[in-house]
Formats: structure tokens, C-alpha cells, sequence
């Protein structure tokens, strides 16, 4: 027992090192549990820590931001990042692909990876950790028999939950496993996962975790479009079309400002969805932006979701309205 703690406490010395001595500027790569470790040994490690602008060493309690991503990074990312940046004294962002989310049906295999052009990314805009843990390190025994953290209903089984019933299971429970490893003070989430950044609200909420959790308003391209990783898997007609969702997001939205009814409202939007055959449209639907309970009719704060097939691919957004 001695011995091993001696081991480890020789390797986090080594590592510490290593930190202390990579070039000005670049983002110390940890693609260890150990390694994150020492990072956050070396940068006040300690969730309860508060900053005292009394203190005369405020790096003793650095703030720590954190954004967890599976990588294929994209200008929602860098939002994301910009954000923690303005926020926070030191930024962390992990890239895993989390196997336990994916249903042995979908995409998880052929899901993209671009990890040297994601680091290239970060190191350019500033970020000074990326945690990297592999598969093994996060479930050292397998997925089939850990604990896991299920979130309630509504939030478990209803919209993304019906469609995909193991994916917020494995949502909550690797963000809680991250969240013990790199200790934020705050995490940033995109609010284009909208019911995931619920869970990730309650999650924090309910066990009592102290981070703070912080959505960030959807970034899109252009035409309207947001931003997603799985955007890639769209050849040319289908990238031409994807904004159709936006689109009739927009219209429920504008229906709103018109006081037109809300069914109205839904009924005209999944009309302009259907209207393109390509389409295989999953749900649109109204719900309490805060609870996500269906809503009948339009009241403040709600939020319109959608998902939809095109082609192989399925998409997702939404509009908050508060």
C-alpha cells in the first residue's frame, strides 16, 4: 500500500515536471486519469475552492471552466471555448467519444474523428488542458456493469429519450465521471443539445455537484443551419436542404409573435418539413423551457424541438423563447 502510494506520488512529481517545463503557451495534453490529475494538483485542485481577491496568491484558487466535446470540433465548439475563456482563469476541454451513449444500433463506429486537427483547433485558441482519457481508462471494467447515473422523467424518456432510451443514461453518467476527474468550478454546454443541457442542469442540481452549469446560445451557419458534427455525413443535396429545419422552427417562432394558435403553429411548421420527401421527421414539439413538459399552447419560457432523418442522417435543433 506504502509503496504503491509512493509510486504514485513519483509519477505525479515526473508529471508535474513535465507541466512546468512544455512550451509558453500550449495546452498541456493529459491523456491519462493520471495526467489530469496532476494538471489539476499543479492548478489548485479543489471543487469548494473560492478565489479571494483578499488573497495575496490568487493563483492558489484559479477557477477552472470545462467543456466536455467528442471531438469533430466545430465554430460551436470555439463558442463554447470562447465563453469558458471570458469566464474563467483556466480552461479544460475533453475529447472522448463516450461508447456508452450509443445504442449498438447507431453510429458510434463510424462517428467522426478528427483528433490532430481538434488539437490544432484548441491550441489555437487558447485552451490549456485537453483531457484525453481512452475507453479503457474511463470504464477500466467495462460498461455492462457500472453504476450508472439515470436521469427522471421527463427529461430520461420523452423526445431524444424516446428515441434513443440508453442515451442519457450514458450522457449522465460519463459528465459525472468527468466532472470528478477535472473539477470544474463551471461547465459549458450548447444550448443545440438542449434537453442534454437539462439533464446535465439536474444532474448538477440533484447530487449536489458544486458546478456551475452554463448553456450557450446555438451556433449556425448561414443559412441557418446549426452546427453539429454529424453535419459531415450530409452529401450536397441533403446539406441543401437541412435548413428547411430551421426554417420551420422559425415559423412556430414567428406564429408566436402573430398570436396564431399553437397547434396551428405546429401543424404549419410539420407541413413545411413534409413538404421535402427526404425528410423523416421524429418529433416537433412545444414544451416548458425549464421542465420540459409539453405545452398546449404557447406560454413563456418554452422551447420547440425537433428531430428529423435526412437520409441516414438525424438531425436535431431547436428555438428557446423566454
Amino acid at each position: 500500500m506504502v509503496d504503491n502510494l509512493v509510486g504514485q506520488a513519483t509519477e505525479l512529481e515526473s508529471l508535474n515536471s513535465k507541466l512546468n517545463n512544455r512550451p509558453a503557451g500550449k495546452p498541456f495534453v493529459a491523456d491519462t486519469l493520471a495526467r489530469m490529475k496532476a494538471w489539476r494538483l499543479a492548478n489548485g485542485a479543489s471543487w469548494l475552492a473560492e478565489r479571494s481577491e483578499s488573497d495575496g496568491d490568487k493563483n492558489s484558487f484559479l477557477s477552472v471552466a470545462f467543456i466536455p466535446t467528442m471531438g469533430a470540433l466545430h465554430d460551436g465548439h470555439i463558442e463554447l471555448v470562447r465563453r469558458a475563456r471570458a469566464e474563467a482563469d483556466l480552461v479544460v476541454v475533453s475529447i472522448f467519444v463516450n461508447p456508452f451513449q450509443f445504442a449498438p444500433h447507431e453510429d458510434f463506429d463510424k462517428y467522426p474523428r478528427t483528433f490532430n486537427s481538434d488539437l490544432e483547433l484548441l491550441n489555437s485558441v487558447g485552451v490549456d488542458c485537453i483531457f484525453c482519457p481512452s475507453e479503457k481508462e474511463i470504464y477500466p471494467h467495462g460498461r455492462q456493469s457500472i453504476v450508472s447515473v439515470v436521469p427522471a422523467s421527463p427529461l430520461n424518456d420523452t423526445l431524444e429519450g424516446a428515441f434513443r432510451p440508453t442515451f442519457f443514461k450514458g450522457v449522465a453518467t460519463v459528465v459525472t465521471k468527468l466532472f470528478n476527474l477535472v473539477q470544474p468550478h463551471m461547465s459549458f454546454f450548447g444550448e443545440k443539445d438542449f434537453q442534454q443541457l437539462l439533464v446535465i442542469k439536474a444532474l448538477a442540481c440533484d447530487l449536489n455537484l458544486p458546478v456551475a452549469i452554463v448553456g450557450v446560445p446555438t451556433v449556425r451557419e448561414p443559412d441557418g443551419l446549426a452546427m453539429s458534427s454529424r453535419n459531415a455525413y450530409l452529401d450536397s443535396t441533403s446539406r441543401a436542404l437541412a435548413p428547411v429545419l430551421h426554417q420551420a422552427l422559425s415559423s412556430v417562432v414567428s406564429a408566436f409573435e402573430s398570436k396564431v394558435p399553437a397547434a396551428a403553429a405546429l401543424e404549419k411548421a410539420q407541413a413545411l418539413i413534409k413538404a421535402e420527401s427526404k425528410f423523416d421527421l421524429q418529433y416537433l414539439s412545444l414544451c416548458h423551457a425549464e421542465t420540459l413538459e409539453p405545452l398546449s399552447e404557447f406560454a413563456k419560457p418554452f422551447v420547440v424541438l425537433l428531430a428529423a432523418k435526412l437520409g441516414d442522417v438525424r438531425l436535431i435543433d431547436n428555438i428557446v423563447v423566454t
